[in-house]
């Protein structure tokens, strides 16, 4: 099993597809072991982000993540991080595939509305930036049928 990470970002999470976004990684069976909703600071995202510190749209995305709440996720499952990256699609979503998080969700190439982690090397240190081992759970994911899916229904709000 390969654990990776990703990010509902403050795009998505305002416009609350924060449960939809969730929802895709877990429909394709990756295990969510810890998750979690945080307002970064900007100097937080500075550091997390610090493998751009370099390229020339650092300060807007240190603003833009730092703007409003995320949700922060370490999912783990068979090749997790590829499967991960294809769920999301291309960071441009107007290049992504249709039926991909940021073909569906995606506002522009910025705010494309999740991050994942690109590496076994960048989850190594995106995990542990957001997570102790303590918030990791482990346990066995049970695939639900359709009898276990049959319950009794409160009845609608008046």
């Amino acid at each position: 099993m390969e654990r990776t990470f990703i990010i509902v970002k403050p795009d998505a999470v305002t416009r609350g597809l924060i449960g939809k976004i969730i929802g895709m990684f877990e429909d394709e069976g990756l295990k969510i072991l810890g998750m979690r909703m945080l307002h970064m600071t900007k100097t937080e995202a500075q550091g997390f982000y610090h493998v751009h510190k370099e390229r020339p749209f650092f300060d807007s995305l240190t603003d833009f993540i730092s703007s409003a709440p995320i949700v922060a996720v370490a999912l783990e499952g068979p090749d997790a991080i590829s499967r991960v990256r294809e769920i999301m699609g291309a960071t441009d979503p107007k290049e992504a595939a249709k039926g991909t998080i940021r073909k569906l969700y995606a506002l522009d190439k910025e705010k494309n509305s999740c991050h994942g982690s690109d590496s076994v090397e960048s989850m190594l240190t995106e995990v542990p930036y957001f997570f102790r081992d303590l918030d990791l759970c482990d346990y066995s994911r049970v695939t639900a049928t359709k009898e276990d899916e049959k319950y009794d229904p409160l009845p609608p709000l008046q």
